[in-house]
């Protein structure tokens, strides 16, 4: 199997130096085992999504010295493989509707009888106000699905795990065993009303179809990647190495964003500034 890396953004503002770090550090491990790196757009979110940034993405990866196959994929045109594999986890009665608003959940969350809430890779964990007593039938809803997290742990009792060639924020590496789902995730959600499919979801998708052998992204998405490794068991997908890699943060100790304008790669280019001064500034 060839050597296969990724950087998925979303076009939705302007990369910033962070961005350059995580997309020539899988750029980096292409070219040092013989590979291929693949560049995709998590674009799901049409509303924010704008074609101008995606271009202003392949200008700024292409001034990096980044090069990829085309075409490149837009998650915004693969939908249907989403449905389908949500269709799978519908059959199987592994994940549910959910009509619950933001508020709805941090009035739940906030309710006397509640703990304070609790934090998870997907935002707050879910009370569970929607989650069925007994398995639904029907036609697969076209509202938010979540996954029934205690009923998806029973398919693998066996237990999870992934290898890290990185480390996560607490120095884990190597074989990493995820325990705890139900307390450390919840249920989280794999579709969205307005979008169709949830970012844990279509990444996991994108990642087998596409051959993604080896992941690298930032630490602050290490807790995620319990969430990807149970959707790889419960689709029969594989499970990829993963190496997650510190963050650039600004002169607080912030971590980068892309409201943060001033340290987006264009105005690096826009100063005068070449790939290697930038390779520099991120210690590449």
């Amino acid at each position: 199997m060839t050597f296969s890396t990724r950087f998925a953004p979303s076009p939705t503002g302007p990369l910033h130096l962070g961005h350059a770090y995580s997309a020539l550090t899988a750029y980096n491990m292409a070219l040092e085992n013989n590979g291929v790196f693949h560049l995709r757009m998590d674009d799901l979110d049409q509303s924010r999504s704008r074609r101008h940034w995606e271009n202003q993405i392949f200008e700024d990866l292409s001034w990096l010295g980044i090069k990829w196959p085309e075409p490149v994929w837009r998650q915004s045109e693969r939908m249907a493989k989403y449905r389908s594999a949500l269709q799978t986890l519908w059959n199987r009665g592994l994940i549910y509707p959910c009509h619950c608003s933001r508020a709805d959940i941090i009035n739940a969350i906030n309710a006397p009888q509640e703990q304070d809430p609790q934090i998870g890779p997907d935002g707050m964990i879910y009370p569970g106000t929607c989650r069925p007593q007994k398995p639904l039938k029907g036609p697969l809803p076209n509202i938010s699905l979540r996954i029934d997290m205690r009923k998806a742990l029973k398919c693998h009792s066996r237990g999870l795990y992934f290898t890290e060639t990185g480390m996560g924020p607490n120095g884990k590496t190597g074989l990493v065993k995820i325990r705890n789902m139900v307390e450390n995730a919840g249920d989280v959600a794999l579709a969205r009303a307005q979008i169709g499919a949830s970012y844990h979801l279509s990444i996991v998708i994108d990642d087998a179809e596409q051959g993604i052998t080896h992941i690298a992204r930032g630490r602050d998405l290490f807790e995620a990647t319990q969430i990807h490794v149970l959707l790889q068991r419960l689709l029969d997908l594989p499970t990829p190495v993963y190496h997650h890699h510190k963050l650039i943060r600004d002169k607080t100790g912030r971590r980068l964003a892309k409201r943060d304008d001033a340290r987006a790669i264009s105005k690096y280019r826009e100063e005068g500034k070449t790939p290697q001064d930038i390779r520099c500034m991120i210690g590449l």
